[in-house]
């Protein structure tokens, strides 16, 4: 497998965030919720705002009820306390590895897996204290799975 990685530097993101917890299986309904909450407010426009995922949890290896998975949107002010539980956040900015997955959700695991298990090791660089995280490029239903176009970074010391 030749995988695409690119070093590449980001810029902090301030975030609206529904913090999913619990069985992967449940994610799409948490997902639901921020898409509601997103179209309610008007707050984190999905057209012109940034869309992202962090996975503080491998869902292969985690305990369905210790699953932790962020669901965010860019967001340029400070989120009011509000009945849905999205809260603020940050995504930190500074230098980062970067591949771009082409395709449906479920078949990203391989190129996590490979940037954790070979890529790091063999770079040479060091991980900084965050999760590894997904700028969604392109979404669902308005591309079709095999076209969804994702970013998966890590971040580097």
């Amino acid at each position: 497998m030749t995988i695409d990685i690119e070093i590449t530097r980001i810029d902090a993101t301030k975030t609206a965030t529904l913090e999913h917890r619990g069985s992967p299986e449940s994610l799409n309904n948490s997902i639901s919720k921020f898409i509601e909450w997103r179209k309610e407010t008007g707050l984190s426009p999905i057209g012109s705002s940034k869309s992202f995922g962090i996975a503080y949890d491998d869902p292969s290896t985690t305990e369905p009820a210790k699953f932790r998975f962020d669901i965010c949107g860019e967001v340029q002010e400070i989120v009011a306390e509000n009945d849905y539980g999205i809260i603020n956040k940050n995504i930190p900015g500074g230098r980062c590895a970067k591949i771009r997955h082409i395709g449906p959700y479920d078949q990203m695991d391989d190129k996590i897996r490979y940037l954790y298990s070979t890529w790091l090791p063999e770079s040479g660089e060091l991980l900084r204290d965050f999760p590894v995280f997904f700028q969604y490029m392109t979404l669902f239903p308005e591309v079709p799975e095999q076209e969804l176009i994702t970013d998966i970074y890590l971040l580097l010391e």
